[in-house]
């Protein structure tokens, strides 16, 4: 049967939509995963943090539209707006000179703040049972999502009240909220995506879970590295 034109062209959009989400998320997944085994500073980290960037904002912005046009999906449209802040605010780290902030640090501040409340409602409501089809995994996953936006806003305030931050602080700001990013990205396309094209009653098998231990343990590895070695400082030198 056809559909009358308006809701034939909501559906064709729909649908270029639902690809060039998946297209630039795979994408972000392969370029975030090299720059972040890839020297840093090098022209291989600089191309692949790059194409890692651009992606993931468009595939953020895809997944934004896709959670307004698809009912009951709030969870996935702050999903995709805390994802979107983290690349951009990690790559704004790196562009900012060390020690300033500007109207952008300010407006994301104002932003994750607003994110939070979003997200800390959806956690409460979830909690109560308020939020159908949010339990288990989905539920732990949405408490956890809150928590990162949390963090993030925490880090924020204190940029913006100390007006700036620099060296190895500086690092770590980019590394994390550009890891975390991927983080999600990889929970979101192996535990929900990928999870969605297999017959069957589960929705996110466990095994799904498996990939988000490589961002996750790179994250680590990284806090450790800039935060409790002078990794940081020694890189800066060899670049000078």
């Amino acid at each position: 049967m056809n559909l009358p034109f308006p809701e034939a062209a909501l559906h064709d959009a729909t649908s270029l939509a639902y690809v060039v989400h998946v297209g630039c998320g795979t994408v972000g997944l392969v370029s975030g995963t090299v720059a972040a085994f890839a020297q840093k500073g090098e022209r291989l980290h600089r191309t692949a943090g790059t194409t890692f960037f651009v992606s993931m904002l468009v595939m953020a912005t895809f997944a934004a539209w896709l959670a307004i046009t698809i009912p009951g999906q709030m969870s996935n449209l702050l999903g995709a707006i805390l994802t979107f802040y983290l690349v951009a605010t990690g790559w704004l780290t790196v562009r900012r000179k060390q020690r300033t902030v500007g109207r952008a640090e300010k407006f994301a501040l104002a932003a994750i703040l607003c994110i939070c409340v979003g997200l800390g409602g959806l956690s409460i409501a979830a909690a109560a049972g308020a939020v159908p089809g949010v339990k288990g995994q989905l539920l732990f996953a949405t408490y956890m999502v809150t928590a990162i936006a949390a963090v993030a806003a925490i880090g924020d305030a204190r940029l913006v009240l100390q007006g700036g931050i620099a060296g190895p602080a500086r690092v770590a700001r980019h590394l994390w909220r550009m890891l975390t990013a991927l983080f999600l990205s990889f929970g979101s396309g192996f535990g929900n995506g990928l999870a969605r094209l297999l017959p069957g009653p589960f929705h996110i098998p466990p095994l799904f879970l498996a990939p988000m231990l490589l961002p996750l343990g790179l994250l680590i590895f990284w806090m450790i590295r800039v935060r409790l070695t002078g990794w940081a400082k020694q890189a800066r030198l060899a670049s000078d």
